[in-house]
């Protein structure tokens, strides 16, 4: 087997993906690829909050019982 059919049993776009980001990258304007790392950074921000409330209310949750006292 040689190493071409190795890359595509590997990869599927044959290594045509870094050519493509390349395309991309050239096409979009530079305002434009800022407003995407923008978005990319608020939207994981949202899903970290999702995240933070979920710990939450697990640890609320956690401490079920009643206290009593012992003498």
């Amino acid at each position: 087997m040689d190493e071409k059919t190795e890359v595509r049993r590997v990869c599927f776009c044959a290594g045509a993906g870094p050519h493509l980001t390349e395309l991309v990258a050239q096409c979009m304007p530079e305002p434009a690829r800022e407003h995407f790392r923008a978005s990319r950074i608020e939207f994981l921000k949202g899903v970290r909050s999702l995240i933070d409330e979920r710990i939450s209310s697990l640890s609320r949750e956690a401490s079920k019982g009643a206290s009593i006292p012992v003498e």
